[in-house]
């Protein structure tokens, strides 16, 4: 990296990295200063010396040239935690689009430093007999506060000042006032807030014992041998572990940590959704006790800032949590895991929208670790690399516990319909629920809610409306005033009245589908009057602890059936669950997206999955108004490799991640005339930087989403096959953005988008 300029920050906490301070890099240094270096730089009005990181090299300048100071020199062994983040930061920078000093807040996540707990003790400075006596003394003189703390301090030399001044009612005067006799000293201690549940943390500080871990089968043991093997052997790569649900994957990551730390090395065990996490992290604790902390943004400012010093001091040794776990300043890691690798919460929807599957690549480059996928239904993405030998892939092909994978149902609701059952129930699943209620087994009922009446379809013949150049589901746009409504593709712009009729076979029944859990919730307590029903969904799961306290009861058997959206059908394991009824599967079937099909496979075989984990066999009902979609075939065959192959032709033919590239550019503007006009004049940039390999530009049009906030949105895509020409237009782009002095952020980059505008 070249450049005669170098941007400096002097503190990278959050208060400090919004003032860079630019430095001249003398000659001796041009070509040495890289992006993460420490440097010893002159500071302040008397020229102090001290030490910053270099966040940018640069051949703009942004001040004065001749009043800019120069470089000092660079730290020796100046590359640590601080300056890989501040790496880190400029890769994300460079590859998604952003300002640098997003990228540095999205890597340096705790804002600013919370002070630190203070644990009190109460400490007895004479012994039992005195202490005894000075109580006697204390309670002849009517002064009952003393009297009551020494006799507690005879019984017990040390207390804690909060069960002194709570329990005892002993105020802060006088333990004071005793103190100053010499009687007593209040011992102070820095202590770490607790990141963990309360049950869990509770079980922690009770001494739990730590379970043995289980012997690991003969695929389970060839997967950890090999990927170990060749990191003592100093080979890092990507692995993929694709095993059906239930097939032992976390057994297999727990080993491999185990091996890694036992090596001197950390571990970032990375999970898509907060749901997941007291699951885990109860067998992470059973297995390695505290040298575990969690990560995520059901945690206080004062927790988080607590954990992220824990990992910087080396107090822990594995950090679970979602994607910004990925960011724990662990100096010696050694292993990144991404378990349920496919899922959508792994990408960013905010400035810089990096996904952490990318990230956690370039971290373990950086940081000479590896880097483990995991998933029963992977990524297209991550399978297409596998496929192509970029990574190297392993199977886990049947249950841990010997289990067969459920049996599953197709229920046609065209047929439904026709034959007059007009319930959310099918006849099939109606009666399973019963049946399951009469042995006493659970049932999960899952509402695939995402595309919420986003879709227009058929009842009667399952047709549904779409883009013709597009292939993705027009979205129903209604004006409740003028009360008129009109379909719109939200990548292309294309546009229709909306209808009244099916042009395909003239029912009246076309409309968008609406359904919800409190609606299936109220419905289930008609028909099943007995039936123990608990919802999870983002109603129930606000307050910090409720996705763990509804997990737990159903754990418990406090219910007969669970009602939610996608948060219950992902990494759950019930050993009662032997009945899962998937509803409406349509709904993601048709989201206007070309991922839609390889999100509505996964969603059915996860879904599917959490039936039958134990020695009971399990069933599941999906129910759909187009069973004969390739999407719903195989998930309900379980046959990954049939939709992989079918849906990767598609995105070949139409080139779509990840046989090609796509970049998403959104405009914005408080005003609608400028954010079409910028729109405009960067499309128009994009397709004259193409050269001879010109991409694919569709738009520029208004986004999905008009407006928000009186901001205006304007979208158009480029796609291309190859990344690197991609973000050459990005960089373009950027340039016209910064030569025309446009607000800053009123512009981003979505590379590979995982949901449309």
């Amino acid at each position: 990296m070249t450049g005669r300029f170098a941007n400096v920050i002097v503190d990278i906490s959050h208060e400090k990295v919004d003032r860079p301070f630019q430095y001249r890099i003398p000659d001796a240094l041009l070509g040495e200063l890289a992006v993460g270096m420490a440097v010893m730089i002159p500071f302040g009005l008397g020229n102090k010396r001290i030490k910053g990181y270099v966040m940018e090299i640069t051949d703009r300048v942004d001040y004065d040239e001749s009043k800019l100071k120069a470089v000092d020199s660079i730290v020796k062994d100046g590359i640590s935690a601080q300056g890989d983040s501040i790496r880190l930061a400029w890769w994300i920078k460079d590859n998604y689009g952003s300002t640098m000093i997003a990228a540095l807040k999205t890597v340096l996540p705790v804002k600013k430093k919370i002070r630190q707990v203070v644990r009190k003790t109460i400490v007895c400075k004479v012994d039992a007999d005195t202490a005894a006596q000075k109580a006697e003394l204390f309670e002849a003189k009517h002064q009952c506060a003393k009297a009551r703390l020494m006799r507690e301090l005879a019984a017990q030399p040390m207390l804690p000042q909060t069960l002194v001044t709570g329990k005892l009612n002993v105020t802060a005067q006088t333990i004071q006032a005793l103190e100053k006799a010499g009687l007593l000293e209040v011992q102070t201690e820095d202590v770490y807030r607790s990141a963990l549940p309360e049950n869990l943390s509770a079980s922690v500080q009770a001494g739990w014992q730590k379970k043995g871990k289980k012997q690991l089968s003969e695929s389970q043991s060839r997967i950890v041998d090999s990927i170990t093997a060749e990191f003592d052997a100093g080979v890092r790569q990507t692995y993929l572990i694709h095993g059906v649900t239930g097939s032992g994957k976390t057994e297999v990551y727990m080993e491999l940590i185990e091996r890694i730390i036992a090596g001197g090395r950390q571990a970032i065990m990375l999970i898509p959704e907060i749901a997941l996490t007291y699951q885990t992290l109860v067998r992470f604790y059973q297995r390695f006790g505290d040298r575990v902390s969690v990560m995520n943004s059901r945690l206080s400012a004062g927790e988080r800032s607590d954990q992220y010093e824990r990992a910087a001091r080396g107090d822990i040794d594995i950090m679970i949590g979602p994607r910004s776990a990925l960011f724990a300043p662990f100096e010696r890691l050694g292993l990144v895991i991404m378990d349920e690798e496919h899922e959508g919460s792994y990408k960013s929807e905010s400035m810089p929208k990096y996904h952490a599957r990318e990230v956690a690549g370039e971290l373990c480059r950086m940081k000479d670790a590896s880097l483990v996928l995991g998933s029963a239904t992977p990524s297209i993405e991550s399978y297409y690399r596998a496929k192509k030998g970029g990574i190297r892939m392993f199977a886990l092909k049947e249950r841990l516990a010997g289990g067969q994978l459920p049996k599953v149902y197709v229920e046609d609701l065209r047929s439904e319909l026709k034959s007059g059952n007009r319930s959310i129930f099918s006849r099939r699943l109606y009666s399973l629920i019963d049946d399951r209620l009469k042995k006493g087994e659970q049932t999960m009922l899952f509402i695939n809610r995402r595309g919420y009446a986003g879709f227009v379809s058929c009842r009667s013949c399952g047709h549904v409306m779409k883009c013709p150049h597009c292939d993705v589901s027009l979205s129903e746009h209604t004006d409740r005033y003028r009360k008129t409504s009109r379909l719109v593709c939200h990548y292309c712009g294309y546009e229709m009245p909306g209808v009244a009729s099916c042009p395909k076979c003239g029912s009246k029944y076309i409309l968008g589908f609406r359904a919800g859990t409190q609606q299936i919730e109220e419905l289930l307590h008609k028909e099943f009057p007995t039936a123990r029903v608990l919802r999870m969904d983002a109603d129930t799961t606000k307050n910090k602890d409720s996705y763990e306290r509804i997990l737990s009861q159903f754990a418990d058997g406090d219910a007969d059936i669970l009602v939610g959206t996608q948060m219950i059908v992902k990494g759950h394991d019930f050993a009662r669950v032997t009945l899962v009824g998937i509803l409406a599967a349509d709904m993601s079937l048709h989201a206007g997206d070309y991922r839609a099909g390889e999100r509505t496979f996964q969603l059915l075989t996860q879904a599917a999955g959490r039936a039958g984990r134990s020695a009971l066999p399990g069933e599941v009902v999906i129910q759909t108004y187009q069973p004969e979609h390739y999407a719903v075939v195989h998930a309900a065959n379980q046959d990954y490799e049939g939709f992989y192959e079918e849906e990767i032709s598609y995105r070949d033919l139409m080139m779509y991640p990840p046989v090609a590239h796509m970049m998403a550019v959104l405009v914005l503007a408080e005003d609608a005339l400028t954010g079409a006009e910028h729109a405009r004049v960067l499309a128009e940039q994009a397709r004259r930087q193409s050269g001879d390999d010109r991409p694919v530009i569709i738009g520029p049009t208004e986004a999905f989403i008009g407006k928000i906030s009186d901001v205006y949105r304007y979208i158009f895509y480029v796609k291309h096959r190859d990344y690197q020409v991609l973000t050459g237009i990005k960089d373009a782009l950027e340039q016209i953005i910064h030569a025309r002095q446009w607000i800053a952020d009123s512009v981003q980059f979505d590379f590979d988008p995982m949901n449309n505008y």
